[in-house]
C-alpha cells in the first residue's frame, strides 16, 4: 500500500513542488500565467480527454452514468451550501463568494485527477476524470460565471434590472462552448455511436497528451506561488469541507444510492482531490481576487499530502 500511495502522489506533489519553486525564484512570471493557462484548458486537456473517451467501449461509458450522478449531487450540494454560508456567515460579496465558493466546491480534477487515479484505478479512470471535469463545467462553473457577472453589473450600478435567469442563462452558454466541455463531450459523442479513432491521430496527439499532467501541475504550482497565505477560520473552514466533508458527502450519498463499491470508491477519491484553481481563474478575469480563496488554494493542496494519502488507503481497491 506504501508503494501505490507514493506511486500516485509523489509525481503529482514533486512536478507542484517544481512549480511554486519556478515561480516563487521568479524564473518564471506567476502573476500572469494567461498563456499557461490556454494550453492546458484549451488545448491538452481538452484533446486528452477527447481521446481517453473517444477509445472507451460503449458499455464502459454507461457503466459510468451513476459516477457522473454521485459527483454532480456532490458538486451542487456543496456549492449551494458554501455559497450560502460565505455570504451569510462570513459575510463576503457576491464576486468573493462566488470566487470562493467555486474554489472549496470544485476538486482540481484538472490538474491532480489523471496523474492521481491513473495508477490507482488504471487506463479506464481517464473517463473517471473527464467525467468528472465535464460535470463541474455545466453545473457549478456557469453558476459561479453568473454570479461574477451579476456582482460586475451591481458594480457598474446604471439603474438597470439585472435578471439573474438571464445572466445564468448567457454564463451556460459561454461555458458549454468552452474547449474544456466540447472536448470530452465529443469524445462522448464519438464512443456512443461506436466511432473507431483512427490509431495514427492518437499517436499524433501522442505528445501533447503525455504533457497534459505535467502541464497542469506545474501550473497549479505557479499559481500556489502568486497566493498570499493568510490562515483565517473560513480558510480553515474551507480545508475542511474540500479535503474531508466533500468526499465523505459524496461516499455517503453513493452507499445511500447502492453504487458498486469500486464507483462509490472513484467518486469519494476524486472529491478528495484539493481545492481547484478555477475559481482564481474566473475571479481574475473579472477583476475578483479575493485573498482568502488563494490561502484557501494553498492549504487545501498542503494538507491533502495528508488526507489524500488516508482518502488511497481506505479506496484504493485492494
Amino acid at each position: 500500500m506504501f508503494n501505490l500511495i507514493a506511486t500516485a502522489l509523489l509525481p503529482v506533489f514533486l512536478v507542484l513542488v517544481l512549480g511554486y519553486f519556478a515561480g516563487r525564484r521568479k524564473l518564471i512570471d506567476n502573476q500572469n500565467v494567461s498563456s499557461l493557462n490556454v494550453l492546458l484548458m484549451q488545448f491538452a486537456l481538452p484533446l486528452t480527454l477527447f481521446i481517453s473517451i473517444a477509445k472507451t467501449p460503449q458499455a464502459v461509458i454507461f457503466a459510468n452514468g451513476p459516477l457522473a450522478l454521485v459527483l454532480a449531487l456532490g458538486l451542487v450540494i456543496t456549492y449551494v451550501l458554501i455559497g450560502w454560508l460565505q455570504s451569510k456567515v462570513f459575510g463576503l460579496s457576491l464576486g468573493d463568494t462566488a470566487v470562493q465558493t467555486l474554489t472549496i466546491s470544485f476538486p482540481n480534477f484538472a490538474s491532480i485527477g489523471l496523474p492521481l487515479a491513473l495508477p490507482i484505478f488504471g487506463p479506464q479512470a481517464a473517463l473517471s476524470v473527464a467525467i468528472a471535469i465535464a460535470v463541474g463545467s455545466v453545473t457549478i462553473s456557469p453558476l459561479t460565471l453568473a454570479m461574477l457577472e451579476l456582482d460586475k453589473a451591481r458594480k457598474a450600478d446604471k439603474g438597470q434590472a439585472v435578471s439573474a435567469t438571464r445572466q445564468f442563462l448567457v454564463a451556460l452558454g459561454h461555458s458549454v462552448r468552452k474547449p474544456i466541455f466540447v472536448g470530452p463531450m465529443l469524445g462522448l459523442a464519438v464512443a456512443l455511436v461506436g466511432l473507431h479513432m483512427p490509431p495514427l491521430l492518437v499517436t499524433a496527439l501522442g505528445p501533447m497528451i503525455a504533457a497534459t499532467a505535467g502541464i497542469g501541475l506545474f501550473l497549479t504550482g505557479l499559481m500556489l506561488s502568486a497566493q498570499r497565505i493568510k490562515v483565517d477560520t473560513n480558510v480553515v473552514f474551507g480545508t475542511l469541507v474540500k479535503n474531508i466533508l466533500q468526499p465523505l458527502l459524496v461516499f455517503g450519498l453513493a452507499r445511500l444510492l447502492h453504487l458498486p463499491p469500486l464507483i462509490a470508491g472513484q467518486a469519494a477519491l476524486l472529491t478528495a482531490i484539493p481545492a481547484g484553481f478555477f475559481g482564481l481563474v474566473f475571479g481574475a478575469s473579472n477583476g475578483v481576487k479575493p485573498p482568502v480563496a488563494g490561502a484557501t488554494l494553498i492549504i487545501s493542496s498542503i494538507s491533502s499530502v495528508v488526507t489524500l494519502s488516508i482518502a488511497i488507503w481506505l479506496l484504493a481497491p485492494k
